[in-house]
């Protein structure tokens, strides 16, 4: 029962994060139409989100687990809920920005809290993978959700109004609630070594994860995958709306089966992961993703989606991408269960402040070349182009698997040689 509760600690604030953090778009758009700001100002809120993500995590996670995770999660869940309180009493686009920089912040302490309390529930690397598996499928149907959600609030008659912004005092509400949840859960804080060490020195130590061959193409694994999702995800809408040509509502609506596929192929992946080797499995999903787009973007040139007037009329190319969601889904939980469960429960905390920075970096970069393409070289061309970092991603993991498996051998030759 303890463990089902924390379980549903974990979930609980992995689920109003997802609408928070993914709700940046939704309100990019909004910024513009309210506080009549340029589109290069609005969009200033994704660095406000990913930058506050990169450096608290960079700074902070090797010193959560002094503080203890479930003191972590209750101090960013207050804090959002504070902030999300805040903003519509200021109602400008500067309190929206702090917001952001707040959820960022807190996501931080967040995922590397998460992260680790899934470390302590898990026995092995399967059940270490179902079970973060599962918790990220937990946070796309938040995001799926999100959308729906703030579009309550959207005044579409009038989209210059304010009223869209009282969608956060209900958030706040909720994510209090969700602070009682955690606060009353059974979380254990971490047990730490007997000696007692500097914060300078728990940083350090993080950093020296950085030299170990496996940690580093691990961190490069996590890059290209997020560089793909990120790439991909962001740009759909656009995608759908200007090679596609479907109407800018219909675009959007489409994109929320992406959300939906990862979210499916997350909680599938969980209990496929009990019976089938992780390598196996990723590599069938690269093979598949990349199949999925190879079928998919050359439908795209030929599609003309101008006269639909629903989604249930959108050309088969804008079902067929999202599609790509369910097999790029189960990539980023397993790769990270499988790096954290090699580790000492100790270094799950440094690790994941790892894994949040190289996330960060490797969304903002994928956005932005991806962007940069679509503009330069159009749509069709940008999402050609994902194909590269999907096939380092089967690279790396080839690279990963042989790594580990020879670390793990050395390991049990040193543990024999200590017996004997």
């Amino acid at each position: 029962m303890s463990r089902f509760a924390i379980i549903c600690a974990i979930a609980a604030c992995y689920f109003v994060f997802a609408i928070l953090l993914n709700s940046v778009g939704t309100v990019i758009l909004q910024s513009i139409n309210s506080f009549g700001i340029s589109k290069p100002e609005a969009a200033t809120l994704e660095g406000f989100k990913d930058l506050s993500i990169a450096i608290v995590s960079f700074m902070v996670a090797s010193f959560i687990p002094r503080v203890g995770y479930k003191f972590a999660l209750v101090i960013a869940l207050v804090l959002v809920s504070l902030a999300c309180v805040i903003t519509p009493l200021v109602a400008d686009f500067f309190a929206v920005k702090m917001l952001f920089a707040c959820i960022g912040s807190a996501f931080a302490l967040v995922k590397v809290s998460v992260y680790s309390i899934i470390g302590q529930l898990s026995q092995d690397t399967r059940s270490h993978s179902s079970l973060l598996n599962t918790i990220e499928g937990i946070f796309m149907l938040g995001v799926l959700s999100g959308y729906w959600v703030f579009s309550f609030y959207i005044d579409s008659n009038d989209p210059s109004a304010l009223s869209w912004l009282d969608v956060y005092y209900p958030l706040a509400l909720v994510i209090l609630v969700t602070a009682a949840v955690v606060f009353w859960s059974p979380i254990q804080k971490p047990v730490l070594s007997a000696e007692k060490q500097s914060f300078s020195k728990d940083f350090v130590d993080m950093l020296k994860l950085t030299y170990q061959p496996l940690v580093l193409i691990f961190v490069l694994s996590i890059f290209l995958y997020v560089l793909i999702e990120q790439g991909l995800g962001t740009w759909l809408p656009t995608f759908n709306s200007e090679v596609l040509q479907l109407p800018v509502d219909i675009s959007i609506q489409v994109t929320s089966i992406f959300a939906l596929m990862i979210a499916l192929g997350r909680l599938l992946a969980g209990q496929i992961l009990k019976k089938v080797n992780w390598y196996v499995f990723l590599n069938i999903c690269i093979a598949c993703m990349a199949l999925i787009m190879l079928l998919s973007l050359p439908l795209a040139a030929d599609a003309d989606g101008r006269q639909a007037n629903n989604i249930l009329e959108a050309p088969i190319a804008a079902y067929l991408l999202p599609l790509a969601g369910l097999m790029m889904a189960p990539i980023y939980p397993i790769i990270n269960s499988v790096m954290l469960s090699s580790l000492e429960p100790v270094k799950h905390a440094p690790m994941t402040g790892l894994i949040v920075v190289f996330s960060a970096l490797g969304g903002t970069t994928g956005s932005i070349i991806t962007g940069l393409v679509f503009e330069s070289m159009g749509g069709e061309n940008a999402f050609y182009l994902l194909l590269i970092p999907m096939a380092l991603v089967a690279l790396t993991l080839y690279l990963f698997k042989r790594t580990s498996t020879k670390m793990a051998y050395d390991n049990t030759l040193r543990e024999e040689q200590v017996n004997v």
